[in-house]
């Protein structure tokens, strides 16, 4: 009598679901592998376009899809919403939330984080990554135009009005010009005390020119469009410090209330967790299979790998070398059961967009170079065929022909907030009460609108961040640490 066993499959792990763990994932779908995808978030994200969410162009459910809708019909494919903490290379398993997951292979897709480059400023200058990064940068710039409204005073009118994006790659030159258009256009008939064109936007490279890895011509014609809009473009010259009441550049300073950073990102701990080598931006340095080296079925992808091309340079963190790079792994693996080999992977440059507003945009593709409209429609072409699901397509599509002939915005709401409650934009200089007054609300048990306001604390969930304004104000309003010292201090009987 002989017993026959099934032999088991391969359980392939994949850590990420963005653009290159979702196309190994997707690869994988005939493959002999049962596939577990593994990710903090439900929902896959289209990073490119989150800087129009962060400006009220599109809502969030536009260039989002949940992962188990995108991946429903993969039988061979499961969905775990957890957050990594490490690998254990050892035992070959996931640590995760107290739970271990085991695996056959290894993919690590887990993208990049915002980099300050030694500084803590993300409570000040709030990065664009995440749709929680999306909506609260949305939440901010709308409530300084909010709070611009009702502010008496002039100097912290004009404050609220500025706005600061820092670094010129594609994040900030898009951020700047759309914050341009959004205050030069939608907002321009919304207000009746403040004129929104007046808003001044300043853009801040430390590099000699805009768009770094683009021919020289399209960065100046970046350059002349955003200043077409009004932006301020300011070269050469890098920050120095920030706060909650605006930036400083060297001995310039500039006045703002909202800041976005766009100026540099760092891996995530995918490096930690293997305690593998890596470069100075934190990644991953992998082979030319895109493994780890001394682990073979342990693969790295996306922003998280430092791989290099023919010319030995750094691959860039943009969507199509992540997306690449996930197919080739899946074909890696699947070569691999079949007892084959793959060359080293070979990235395909398709070429690199970016669009400035309305109307506006620069694209090169290899040795072609155009910008201006036809650029712009290439660009929305480009976008709207990458975008996962029919229906984001649509709705992207019918959104932007809207905004394009109204120079409206429909999704122009402020959220995450308690009703009219704007905790989010603090003035920096602030006439103090009285110390009796504030003593009697104190003894008497009222909390005073000041006191309310001023020593909120803002979070943020999904980065996990805080602003302490109570800090900022005691260093820039002495009179208020009078007044704390008054109330804090007995009253003799």
């Amino acid at each position: 009598m002989s017993i026959h066993t099934t032999p088991r499959r391969r359980r392939g792990v994949i850590i990420g679901a963005g653009f290159g763990g979702l196309s190994a994932a997707k690869q994988l779908a005939q493959a002999p592998f049962d596939v577990t995808v593994i990710d903090r978030h439900n929902y896959h994200l289209f990073q490119p376009l989150l800087y129009q969410v962060a400006t009220a162009a599109l809502s969030p459910g536009d260039i989002a899809s949940p992962i188990r809708g995108i991946l429903h019909r993969q039988k061979n494919a499961n969905v775990i919403l957890t957050n990594v903490s490490g690998v254990d290379t050892a035992r070959s398993e996931v640590v995760a939330e107290g739970r271990r997951i085991p695996y056959d292979y290894l993919v690590i897709a887990t993208g990049a984080e915002h980099a300050y480059f030694g500084h803590d400023w993300s409570p000040y200058a709030p990065g664009l990554k995440t749709i929680d990064d999306a909506t609260y940068l949305r939440r901010r710039i709308l409530l300084a135009f909010e709070r611009a409204e009702t502010e008496p005073d002039a100097d912290e009118r004009r404050r609220l009005l500025n706005f600061v994006v820092v670094g010129g790659g594609p994040t900030g030159v898009e951020m700047a010009g759309a914050i341009a258009e959004l205050a030069k256009r939608a907002l321009a008939a919304d207000f009746r005390l403040i004129d929104p064109r007046c808003a001044r936007v300043v853009l801040i490279e430390a590099g000699p020119r805009l768009l770094a890895p683009f021919d020289p011509s399209l960065s100046e014609a970046a350059r002349r469009s955003l200043e077409q809009l009004g932006v301020e473009v300011r070269l050469g010259i890098g920050v120095t410090d920030c706060d909650c009441s605006g930036v400083s550049l060297g001995r310039e300073r500039l006045q703002t209330r909202t800041i976005v950073w766009a100026a540099g990102v760092k891996a995530s701990p995918a490096a930690e967790w293997l305690n593998a080598e890596r470069d100075r931006a934190g990644r991953v340095k992998v082979q030319g299979d895109l493994s780890v080296p001394g682990h073979p079925n342990i693969f790295v992808i996306g922003d998280a790998a430092a791989a290099t091309g023919p010319d030995c340079q750094p691959l860039p963190g943009v969507a199509p070398v992540a997306k690449q790079q996930g197919c080739y792994v899946a074909n890696l693996l699947v070569a691999r059961a079949q007892g084959k080999t793959l060359p080293a992977f070979h990235y395909r440059d398709l070429g690199s967009m970016a669009t400035i507003g309305r109307k506006r945009a620069v694209a090169q593709l290899g040795t072609f170079k155009v910008s201006g409209f036809p650029a712009w429609l290439l660009w929305s072409l480009a976008h709207i065929y990458f975008l996962i699901g029919f229906r984001n397509r649509l709705t992207v599509a019918m959104n932007w022909g809207w905004n394009y002939l109204t120079f409206q915005r429909g999704t122009r709401l402020i959220t995450g907030i308690s009703g009219s409650r704007i905790e989010d934009v603090l003035p920096a200089v602030m006439t103090a009460p009285s110390a009796a007054a504030e003593v009697g609300d104190a003894v008497s048990g009222r909390a005073s609108p000041s006191h309310l306001e001023w020593g909120s604390v803002v979070k943020r969930a999904g980065n996990r961040r805080e602003m302490a304004h109570s800090d900022n104000v005691h260093r820039e309003t002495p009179a208020l640490r009078d007044t704390a010292a008054a109330i804090s201090t007995p009253r003799s009987p």
